[in-house]
């Protein structure tokens, strides 16, 4: 599922509106992109049977990065850049897993 359908169902939840085809579709619209029919009755028929508030709390949010520990033996440390990289990669992946939720 293509994320800017799950935005526009997200923008919606949070500002109390029905989350329905048209809704979707004007959401995509508004953001530059043309919507697939498919796609929009895909995420609106599996948000029907999931408590989007419910399903939000039992996701585990992308957190912000800790304080980098505060000695670091040499031999084991990383440079900046691969720690960076590995930060944002298991960030992703529990993004991803979070939205996976959504429809699991």
């Amino acid at each position: 599922m293509a994320m800017e359908y799950v935005y526009a169902a997200l923008l919606l939840h949070k500002t109390g509106q029905k989350i329905d085809e048209d809704s979707i579709k004007n959401v995509v619209k508004a953001a530059g992109v043309e919507p697939d029919d498919v796609k929009v009755k895909a995420l609106v028929s599996a948000l029907a049977e999931i408590n989007i508030d419910e399903a939000l709390k039992s996701t585990p949010l992308v957190a912000a990065p800790s304080a980098a520990p505060t000695e670091a033996k040499p031999a084991e440390a990383k440079p900046k850049e691969e720690k960076k990289e590995e930060e944002e990669k298991k960030g992703e992946e529990e993004a991803m897993a979070g939205l996976s939720a959504l429809f699991g």
